[in-house]
């Protein structure tokens, strides 16, 4: 520390011998003075002081862990990483600026793990295999960008063991999918597919979002890497936008080598360093998340704000409460919903009858969190009709609030898939997505009600035969 950071302390005449341009920089503050906040403050920084020339080198040089610019670290996003970690029961994890970016990091980062396409010849991309069964904006990323980035995506149905086993490639770089489908709820068999995608060398990744840990942990299931959109549960009041990926740290780079050169050979961009032999997970330095941060975060630059993250952190103090909560009320809601005769379907696996509920009471005992969707027994024309008279629901294009939502996912959240796409997905244009916030469950009710009678007598007549009816 240099003697002009201390000018001003308390030993120190402020800014003695020096000009006023110098003193209105320097006087007032010491970097690195740890302070006794209880709440976790908020490093509004864009890069950090080195205490000498050796600890930058090293920094730099990956052999040192510290903060070097905040476009690839923070430390209040480093509370938010260690946090959710925790949660999760990983090794480590990565802030970053939204959920998407979190799953395109975690995907992009395995594949570029594995080294340029052409090492393994021509008409031999990189793969991966997801399900069919996921939020819109995934969809997107999926199905169109990562096609213009060369990286083949195959869809299957999540539900569908051998379509997973059979989608397999030997350069399969990645298996993903959502611990809970959205829009529709589906519960895939997280253990039996990790256990095919462990057996072919290949990575699981679970966008646990709509779970949360509070629910679900998917790497207790055999999932390597888990992703979440922060802005949903975790911050909960729909003010930040910000995502996490966490590690578990256990997947065996090494056990086949030659698939991961980026990680298990040495890598001369960063001083030829191996990465499966520099990085233990000490420190949540996994090799995995060490080449996620530096390289796709750096290069890309998907920054989380340090305001957000620490928005996201007072979110989670409340997490627990808030998933128990909305959790029993949307199932409440859900057990109303079935018995009225202007809904169809109700797509929530915790209902008797329900497809999946048997797995759902195996793997998520304690619900199945606040979202849910149900088609309407009406022309898709009646869609607009419910959807403008509902007064409580907000139409938002977000889950996990505080106040409850409301979607159409065929017009809305994914309204970029075609016909094929949307049947696979199991979304009709008569399907609406609610996400349940913490109002009074008797009031949601009331509201549901008011907008169900609002549909015309024609879709009440079309209605007359409807018996009570759970997702298929």
């Amino acid at each position: 520390m240099s003697a002009i950071a201390r000018a001003g302390s308390e030993n120190t005449p402020a800014g003695a011998g020096l000009a006023p341009a110098t003193r209105q920089i320097h006087v007032g503050y010491t970097p690195g003075t740890p302070q006794n906040t209880v709440a976790v403050p908020i490093y509004q920084s864009a890069a950090y002081e080195f205490e000498s020339f050796a600890a930058a080198r090293d920094t730099f040089a990956l052999r040192r862990p510290g903060n070097i610019y905040s476009r690839n670290g923070n430390p209040t996003n480093a509370v938010l990483e260690r946090r959710v970690a925790d949660l999760e029961g990983g090794a480590g994890a990565v802030a970053l600026g939204s959920g998407q970016a979190a799953v395109a990091v975690a995907l992009l980062t395995l594949v570029a793990a594995a080294g340029p396409g052409s090492a393994r010849g021509p008409g031999m991309p990189h793969h991966i295999v997801a399900s069919n069964k996921l939020y819109g904006g995934t969809s997107d990323l999926l199905g169109d960008t990562f096609a213009d980035l060369g990286i083949e995506v195959t869809f299957v149905d999540p539900l569908d063991l051998a379509a997973w086993e059979a989608a397999l490639r030997e350069t399969t770089r990645a298996v993903f999918l959502e611990s809970i489908g959205n829009p529709i709820l589906t519960v895939p068999d997280i253990a039996a597919i990790a256990d095919l995608a462990h057996s072919r060398g290949v990575p699981v990744v679970i966008d646990n979002t709509m779970a949360t840990p509070v629910l679900l942990r998917p790497i207790e299931l055999g999932a390597d890497i888990v992703v979440h959109s922060a802005t949903k549960y975790l911050g909960g009041h729909g003010t930040s936008i910000a995502g996490v990926i966490v590690d578990a740290g256990t997947f065996d780079f090494t056990a086949e080598a030659p698939r991961w050169p980026r990680l298990t050979r040495p890598y001369h961009r960063f001083g030829d360093i191996v990465f499966t032999e520099e990085f233990d997970g000490s420190g949540g330095r996994t090799p995995f998340l060490v080449l996620a941060r530096a390289k796709a975060v750096h290069d890309l630059g998907p920054t989380l704000s340090p305001f957000n993250a620490a928005q996201i952190i007072q979110g989670i103090e409340t997490l627990e409460l808030r998933i128990r909560r909305q959790t029993q009320t949307a199932f409440e809601l859900a057990e109303f919903l079935v018995e009225q005769p202007q809904v169809a379907r109700v797509h929530h696996p915790g209902l008797p009858g329900h497809p999946e509920h048997a797995l759902a009471g195996r793997l998520l005992p304690e619900g199945l969190g606040s979202v849910f969707a149900f088609d309407l027994a009406a022309d898709p024309v009646q869609v607009e009709t419910f959807v403008d008279a509902l007064e409580l629901f907000a139409l938002v294009a977000n889950i996990g609030d505080t106040r409850s939502l409301v979607v159409h996912p065929a017009t809305m959240t994914h309204s970029r898939l075609d016909e094929a796409g949307r049947a696979g997905a199991g979304i009709e244009l008569t399907t609406v997505r609610l996400s349940i916030g913490l109002e009074d469950p008797a009031d949601l009710r009331r509201d549901l009600a008011a907008a169900l009678a609002a549909l015309t007598p024609a879709a009440a007549a079309s209605a007359t035969d409807h018996s009570p009816a759970l997702a298929h």
